[in-house]
């Protein structure tokens, strides 16, 4: 197993959203710079007001609500549910997608990738007490939404994540024993 590296949400660099509405605070991604190159992202937006997506052909996309009352989206002309805080919801990256905020501004949370190149599995974890799980994911990425978050991988490991911040591991080979308590998502990748 690769030794896990925590991101700290104070590091996180800020970029412009592709079609220029926003910007983006970008958490971590596989390879590539700026908007171009990568197989896999993963990142916090701000929506301030009710608009437009940026298109990412040849990706798919998986966006959660983060703080904020919600969103409803217009997806290729279809009307999603109401979108509220820590609902994952998918759409095609070369889809049309439009925004409304249901009671004022939101933060967002953003996996991309490419799925000719890999799998990738999102779930949202609210563990008041340890939960644990196994994974033998390439890439196992841990994203603490609450204020602590602590983690355990195997033996060997022990983690403590502030809000925002994030925990990934590269290069897993194994299948990974991993105790969770705190609100957190767990995002797994592995290569096609």
């Amino acid at each position: 197993m690769s030794q896990p590296v925590v991101l700290r949400a104070v590091d996180y660099p800020r970029m412009p959203w592709k079609n220029g509405g926003g910007s983006t605070e970008e958490i971590t991604r596989d390879a590539g710079e700026g908007l171009e190159g990568f197989g896999w992202r993963l990142s916090i937006a701000d929506i301030g007001e009710s608009g437009g997506f940026s298109r990412f052909d040849g990706y798919q996309r998986v966006i959660s609500v983060l703080q904020g009352a919600g969103m409803n989206l217009q997806v290729d002309g279809v009307s999603s549910r109401a979108l509220l805080p820590f609902d994952a919801f998918a759409f095609r990256g070369e889809s049309a997608v439009a925004c409304t905020l249901i009671d004022g501004p939101i933060r967002d949370f953003n996996l991309i990738y490419a799925p000719q190149r890999y799998t990738a599995r999102l779930q949202w974890l609210d563990a008041t007490t340890p939960q644990r799980l196994f994974s033998s994911a390439h890439t196992l990425l841990v994203f603490s939404a609450g204020e602590q978050t602590h983690i355990s991988l195997g033996n060997t490991s022990h983690e403590h994540l502030g809000r925002y911040d994030c925990l990934q591991l590269s290069g897993n080979r194994q299948l990974l024993e991993i105790t969770l308590s705190g609100l957190c998502c767990v995002i797994e990748l592995s290569t096609v």
